[in-house]
């Protein structure tokens, strides 16, 4: 085998792959395998383990970092923005952002158990009426009636629009074209 003084660690892949390729394989691997700054200790004692994971040989503190080195470059900006506290304001919007996430796919693992089960949502079963209208016709009525022009005023349940049962109208002055 040749002498690798020049290519240093890169010898192992011989001709192959190109100079550029096994320079950048150098560059790398020297700082991959220099001892480390410990964030526990302060000590040059850390080494790293496997891709992503260091430890320190004095304290024994075991963290993840970068795949190569232990701080990559987005690691020391989290770092920063986090020291001075510029990342507050955005929390909300995080923290926002991933409540309204978390209800949606709850609304859709309900769904799909519903098709699962066969029902829909907010499926209700009308009680059949002795009078021959159903309770549907009977809530048609009610709304037109509303509508017509009953004194109606909202309730003050938590503001969900609810509506006070309408005052009967005289004889007469219903639904026009209906007797």
């Amino acid at each position: 085998m040749p002498s690798t003084r020049k290519v240093k660690h890169a010898g192992r892949f011989g001709s192959r792959y190109g100079k550029g390729i096994r320079d950048r394989i150098v560059a790398v691997e020297k700082i991959q395998r220099t001892k480390h700054e410990c964030p526990n200790c302060g000590f040059k004692r850390v080494k790293r383990i496997s891709t992503g994971l260091y430890k320190c040989s004095k304290c024994g503190f075991t963290f993840a970092g970068g795949a190569f080195v232990p701080n990559t470059m987005s690691g020391k900006i989290v770092k920063k923005m986090v020291s001075q506290r510029k990342f507050l304001p955005l929390v909300k919007e995080l923290i926002e952002t991933r409540e309204e996430q978390s209800i949606g796919l709850e609304e859709k693992k309900a769904e799909k158990k519903q098709k699962e089960t066969g029902t829909k949502k907010h499926q209700v079963k009308e009680p059949k009426q002795k009078t021959g209208k159903t309770a549907m016709e009977k809530q048609v009525v009610e709304k037109k009636s509303v509508q017509i022009g009953s004194t109606a005023e909202p309730t003050g349940n938590h503001g969900e629009g609810q509506v006070k049962e309408p005052k009967p109208l005289p004889e007469g002055k219903g639904e026009k074209g209906k007797e």
